[in-house]
């Protein structure tokens, strides 16, 4: 009777602790729609003189609170993509600060003795071998979950590639890992980070398999890849992404070409070189490369060489809308992830394995990108209204999803056919 006795109080105290979850779920999500009407000056549907803009649906996320997790916590958007909650500020995702400060000691490679002496001395809570791996394991369970996740729901018409690198230890050395990332603008106009994966090197063979990782999780409607000028990131786009448009990152252009000019010239050639991609028609454009290969080919003929093999690719944002130019034609976005990667992970120095690192960078990249879901990047409707279209306009983008092959008769809003 004792076992028994002891089961029953046990499943009462998990019916108990799920329904406060569910109480505090649903007071949260009055409190966020409270926010979002005093942030709209009208509630919903309602007509004031006053109203700022509109209601545009929910995301969902998971909230720790003293209460225990909250999943799937819908927190409300506007259409301006405007709208900040303060609940956030209240809790974070993680459960205080001792319990992240724990998880980055771990990961950094620090001693399970040393870290219970560290949190026993700055919260008088000794934190033990059991503690430090149960937090770990929910991490990585959480970011498998995630790196598992479907993208069948959106499209994303932008993709942004690149990757930075970690110093981790492989038995008696130290080597190079390298951290590549995808990002994408979805249909909305809001940015997501759709993978982080670790690589030996920035070989093509490691970007083609994020990408066709991507495309079997039902990523659609690509129509240009912002990246650096790396031959594997093309080679990977070209054959897992056929069709769609790449944008080199013009600060790398300006910068490759600018190699090959003297210090004593270098400011009078990067206004010349900048002025290219400040105009927004395509044929302003053109007549200022033209002119710069006139002014320049003759004084700095390696730099007008890079310039002439490479400003074709430079200029491919031009057949997007204007709107959209400062934010699609450079890698910046990404650039600043990853100053923030590094920034956290500086003090590391080096991994101890492969495995801590990719976790830890991981999570910052996602705990940096968690306001990304509360402010629209870019206007999508000027996409829709211009019907750009990718180089192979009137044809039909492919995409490999594991066995199946998945046909879009247009790249932007299509309607899938699958054929085997």
């Amino acid at each position: 009777m004792a076992p028994k006795k002891h089961e029953f109080e046990h499943d009462v105290e998990l019916d108990v602790e799920a329904r406060v979850r569910q109480g505090v779920k649903a007071v949260l999500e009055e409190v966020l729609q409270e926010e979002m009407t005093q942030h709209l000056e009208a509630g919903y549907r309602e007509l004031t003189p006053t109203r700022r803009g509109e209601r545009n649906g929910y995301y969902t996320r998971n909230l720790v609170t003293p209460a225990g997790k909250i999943e799937h916590l819908e927190v409300p958007r506007d259409r301006e993509g405007e709208f900040v909650t303060e609940v956030f500020e209240r809790y974070k995702r993680m459960t205080g600060d001792v319990e992240e400060a724990v998880l980055e000691m771990y990961l950094s490679g620090i001693s399970v003795r040393k870290i219970a002496g560290v949190t026993e001395a700055l919260s008088r809570v000794k934190v033990g071998k059991d503690a430090v791996s149960r937090i770990a394991r929910r991490l990585e369970e959480e970011q498998r979950e995630w790196r598992e996740r479907s993208l069948e729901e959106k499209e994303y018409p932008y993709l942004y590639l690149d990757a930075t690198y970690l110093k981790v230890r492989w038995g008696a050395s130290v080597t190079s890992m390298a951290l590549l990332a995808c990002v994408g603008v979805d249909e909305e106009g809001f940015r997501e980070i759709l993978a982080v994966e670790v690589a030996g090197t920035e070989k093509g063979a490691a970007y083609a398999s994020m990408l066709r990782g991507l495309v079997d999780r039902g990523l659609s409607g690509v129509k240009l890849v912002v990246s650096d000028d790396h031959e594997g990131i093309k080679a990977a786009v070209f054959s897992e992404l056929p069709g769609v448009d790449w944008q080199r990152c013009v600060v790398h252009f300006e910068r490759n070409v600018l190699s090959h000019v003297p210090t004593t010239s270098m400011e009078e050639v990067a206004n010349d070189l900048k002025a290219i991609f400040k105009v927004r028609r395509e044929k302003s454009a053109r007549a200022l490369a033209e002119e710069f290969i006139e002014i320049h080919g003759k004084r700095f003929p390696r730099a007008v060489a890079v310039f002439e093999a490479g400003i074709d690719d430079a200029l491919s944002y031009l057949s997007y809308p204007g709107s959209h130019h400062a934010r699609i034609r450079t890698t910046n976005m990404l650039e600043r992830l990853f100053e923030e990667v590094k920034r956290r992970t500086r003090v590391v120095g080096v991994f101890p394995n492969e495995v801590r690192g990719s976790t830890l960078a991981t999570e910052i990249a996602l705990r940096s990108s968690e306001q990304w879901a509360l402010k629209r990047y870019l206007t999508m409707d000027a996409l829709g209204e211009q019907g750009v279209e990718p180089h192979l306009r009137g044809h039909s983008v492919l995409y490999r999803r594991s066995n199946t092959l998945v046909i879009y008769r247009s790249a932007w809003k299509g309607n899938p056919r699958t054929s085997p």
